[in-house]
């Protein structure tokens, strides 16, 4: 049975690459050796890893690399910094047709 991680890098820009592997320590050093020139963190170098999570189910661990890849900077640093708090106060939906909104 595999241990599937999903991941955070903060690269050199600041910015944040999400991904997956069944193989934490050897994909992060891909990462920090440019493993692939076309990759998004090959010219973001240095990258630090900031949040990961094991998963038993690669299906789940698909599921929920997809999620994040779609949240904003501020939701992953919520996640980042395990602030849950936050992390659902920014999954609120702000739209001014929402129900909550509607009197």
């Amino acid at each position: 049975m595999y241990i599937y991680y999903i991941y955070i890098l903060k690269c050199s820009d600041e910015s944040f690459y999400v991904g997956i592997t069944n193989d934490l320590s050897k994909r992060i050093e891909e990462h920090q050796a440019g493993y692939k020139k076309d990759a998004y963190t090959f010219k973001r170098r240095p990258l630090s890893l900031e949040f990961y999570q094991e998963f038993n189910d690669v299906l789940q661990a698909i599921y929920f690399e997809k999620k994040i890849k779609g949240w904003t900077r501020a939701k992953k640093q919520a996640l980042i910094n395990g602030d849950y708090d936050m992390l659902k106060i920014l999954s609120e939906c702000r739209n001014a047709t929402h129900y909550k909104y509607n009197s």
